[in-house]
């Protein structure tokens, strides 16, 4: 048995050295630039993520591996060039030269547990190999053989050793107990290092003892912010705290906990105020995300088809409470296909909030990348003035520094809150930002540490110190005159650049049946549109969804939508373009 009995040991020695290495300073959101290459992560890092805040990007495995154009045969090394499909050694090394300058860190995708699960074949930069023969690298003795039958691969998960010494779908796995296979390690991650990497993913790093990393980890210099994968499952013997003395560690439980509470099976969004008591890994050092790129594609998680705007609600509450480093995941539609690599041949391309060619551009969302904003301004500050009127309704604060409230319930939710907030105007960073003063969508007013608000259906707001400013106050939403309710049209839609979707319907309030005349929905929380109009009580009505883009309009498929306005009260209408 080689497991683990250095634990406690390495979290004493280390554990003073975790602080140093984790996300510090005013920027601490990672953006996981998932299947980019190099130059578009660099144009990006220019273009928006060092604007918006974002302090680190993590980028796919560097290294050699195999051919194919599945995402997964990144993770498949053949060796420690830095020549991947993302790009060459001279695009990383630009990448990171162009990213520090705007402002954001580099973390590194590393693959230390195993190499290639092929019998033989050529990496992408033309190295041969086989199955345990890595010219120049590693020989069959340097990786680890069982004997279990027929393959060598883990079969039993509750058996530690086997998990650690067996191999993983196939991948040989290497024997990172033995001296040569450590000092080759740290010195792949050394060479990362020297290029201006800031920090490391270390993947799967539940199938090395913690020793053997420990001991790798030990010997890179500059010392990096490190991350680590341990996925955990209940009753498995290998845990998550084995590795909190060696750097962060991806808390899983996290990522399954948000997936139920927002979507309301077996938990709800009023049970997350404390997270730190339910014996994961401290909050200082765990690191956690809404969704990877395994999790959108395992079912794990939410992913960006969940439904009723939870994921991005999701990401609004993980980016506001204080537990956990967050990563966002920016990713391609395409994932749905397990296997599917990136689009557009791995060029990442953004416009405005949204993605293009097949990129999702999840860290251009407006709620996202206002949030981001949140966190560099609340920092470290306690959670404070938490409510929960209902199990799918929540508001806390940040100290004095910001405020957030989230409705993941199908009605509005009208409130008075109290708050740490100095007095002021601010602007609402969920759905806009404040810009030389102005705030781009509502403004609410702070006084004495009181504000009122109604915050629609499956929405949110977030305030902070860091975004003053006046504008339109959030007003309540129509009838502006007496006989009529104000009724919700939220309309979930994929659309193309200059698309635009609106709604129609057989009442003057929809336009009569006119394109020209018909209500323009708000993509603020895209790939959902949202508008509230007010509408003649206890009257039955019809209506239809439109695209418009310039003169070209498209009308999704019949037949007509039908309701019936309730007689007072208000009423949310949640479809999806057909």
């Amino acid at each position: 048995m080689r497991l683990l009995n250095l634990v406690g040991l390495i979290a004493s020695a280390q554990g003073a050295a975790i602080s140093a290495r984790a996300p510090s300073g005013s920027k601490g959101v990672i953006v996981q630039m998932f299947e980019w290459t190099w130059d578009s992560i660099a144009a990006e890092c220019t273009n928006f993520i060092g604007p918006a805040g974002y302090g680190f990007v993590q980028a796919s495995p560097a290294q050699e591996h195999v051919t194919g154009p599945q995402w997964y045969t990144d993770y498949q090394p053949v060796s420690y060039i830095l020549t991947s499909k993302r790009g060459n050694r001279t695009q990383y090394q630009n990448m990171i030269n162009v990213c520090h300058a705007a402002g954001v860190k580099v973390i590194a995708d590393t693959i230390f547990n195993h190499m290639a699960a092929n019998d033989t074949g050529f990496g992408v930069a033309g190295s041969t190999y086989t199955h345990y023969g890595y010219p120049g690298i590693y020989q069959y003795q340097n990786f680890h053989h069982c004997g279990l039958e027929p393959n060598d691969n883990i079969k039993n998960y509750y058996n530690a050793v086997e998990v650690q010494t067996c191999q993983l779908d196939g991948l040989a796995d290497l024997a990172t107990e033995t001296e040569y296979v450590r000092s080759r390690l740290a010195k792949y991650a050394n060479d990362l290092l020297s290029l201006g990497v800031d920090g490391l993913r270390l993947d799967a790093a539940k199938h090395i003892a913690a020793s053997d990393l420990a001991n790798i980890t030990s010997r890179l210099t500059p010392k990096p912010y490190l991350t680590q994968e341990v996925i955990f499952g209940y009753g498995e013997p290998i845990t998550p705290q084995m590795y909190a003395g060696i750097g962060d560690v991806q808390e899983f439980r996290y990522t399954y906990v948000l997936k139920s509470a927002f979507l309301g099976s077996g938990s709800s969004i009023s049970t997350l105020q404390n997270l730190d008591n339910r014996g994961w890994i401290a909050g200082s050092g765990a690191n956690v995300f809404v969704s990877n790129h395994d999790t959108e594609r395992n079912g794990a998680s939410l992913n960006a088809n969940s439904p009723s705007n939870t994921y991005i609600l999701a990401h609004v509450f993980s980016l506001a409470h204080p537990y956990g480093t967050p990563t966002v995941l920016s990713s391609y539609s395409g994932f749905l296909n397990t296997d599917a690599g990136a689009p557009n041949n791995g060029t990442g391309t953004c416009l405005g909030n949204m993605g293009t060619n097949g990129w999702l551009c999840q860290h251009r969302s407006k709620a996202i990348s206002g949030m981001a904003g949140f966190r560099n301004r609340v920092g470290t500050a306690a959670l404070t003035n938490w409510v929960s009127p209902s199990s799918q309704q929540i508001a806390f604060g940040r100290g004095s520094l910001g405020f957030v409230a989230i409705n993941n319930a199908d009605s509005s939710w009208t409130a008075t809150f109290s708050t740490s907030l100095p007095s002021g105007s601010y602007c609402d960073v969920v759905n806009g930002n404040s810009s030389a003063g102005v705030c781009t969508g509502s403004a609410f007013t702070v006084t004495s540490g009181k504000f009122s608000a109604i915050i629609p259906a499956r929405s949110a707001i977030a305030l902070h110190t860091g975004a003053l400013g006046t504008g339109a106050s959030n007003p309540p939403p129509p009838p502006a005159q007496p006989g009529t309710v104000p009724v919700s049209f939220s309309e979930t839609a994929t659309t193309v650049y200059g698309e635009n979707i609106f709604v129609t319907g057989n009442l003057t309030q929809l336009g009569s049946w006119s394109p020209s005349n018909a209500v323009a929905l708000s993509s603020a929380n895209y790939p959902i549109w949202k508008v509230t109009v007010g509408l003649p009580s206890n009257t039955a009505f019809q209506y239809k969804y439109l695209r418009i883009n310039g003169a070209k309009v498209v009308w999704e498929s019949n037949p007509n939508r039908s309701d019936v306005t309730p007689a007072s009260g208000s009423q949310s209408l949640n479809d999806t373009w057909r």
